[in-house]
């Protein structure tokens, strides 16, 4: 399907919303959300599931780096992800249905389906249960091949077939920073083994592997919008623009 993403490539990407730790606005909350709005960015955003099921709004696996708490996101209950704090500031974790409200079309949503590399449907279900009815533009991604190639297949079952699809990736996944994929799953993703049935809208790529085939085979090849993760400096965001048609950034304002 032929679609029209000029508005994913149009405003440059907060990377987990534009957060600023000296001034109490934490990645990937509801205030880092808001603020990327008031600036007029597009705005990025990691997503998992909770013990019970739900989608939250959260990066890391562990929870000890942006709350008092310890141990896995996905070990623990909606209620008790509820009732904790983000470091620094007053906000509790956000649910992605939260961060859909609050953002409410004003900016255009970048959702990263985190994932264990396990097979498990379970959060691309119940992300598309609530995005089916999203009114605003957003896009959900992965670096995992099984969820989007499950939405791509069952989009239209799920009421999300006019949500665009992409992969998050990069030039190499090996053993020591991927050390639970095994090889076949790690040239799976270096070898795009998977592209005949994910067929990505749009592709993710790492700005450090820069300029690199893949992007270029995208972007001029298939025509399909390329963004770079993760740019932090003004030079680096010129050095994309050669390669990419929009970044995604922290660390500075471009």
């Amino acid at each position: 399907m032929s679609r029209d993403l000029g508005w994913l490539v149009a405003r440059p990407i907060a990377h987990r919303g534009l957060h600023n730790e000296a001034r109490g606005i934490v990645e990937n909350s509801l205030g880092a959300a808001r603020a990327a709005v008031a600036k007029n960015y597009a705005i990025e955003c990691d997503v998992q599931l909770s013990a019970d099921g739900e989608a939250m709004v959260f990066h890391d696996d562990a929870l000890e780096r942006l709350t008092d708490a310890r141990g896995r996101l996905d070990a623990k209950t909606l209620a008790e992800l509820t009732r904790l704090t983000l470091r620094g500031s007053s906000e509790t974790l956000p649910r992605l249905s939260h961060l859909l409200e609050t953002v409410a079309g004003r900016a255009p949503l970048v959702v990263e389906l985190k994932s264990r590399f396990d097979g498990d449907l379970s959060l691309a279900r119940r992300i598309a249960g609530l995005v089916a009815g999203y009114q605003g533009p957003l896009v959900l991604e992965s670096f995992d091949p099984d969820p989007i190639a499950f939405l791509r297949a069952e989009g239209a079952a799920l009421g999300v077939d006019h949500v665009p699809l992409g992969i998050v990736a990069q030039a190499r996944y090996d053993a020591r920073e991927w050390p639970d994929l095994p090889d076949a799953r790690r040239a799976e993703l270096a070898q795009w083994l998977h592209f005949s049935r994910t067929r990505p809208d749009f592709l993710s790529f790492n700005m450090a592997d820069l300029p690199h085939a893949v992007a270029v085979l995208f972007r001029e090849g298939l025509k399909l919008p390329v963004t770079v993760w993760t740019v932090r400096s003004a030079a680096q965001a010129k050095a994309a623009a050669q390669w990419a048609d929009q970044i995604v950034f922290e660390g500075f304002t471009p």
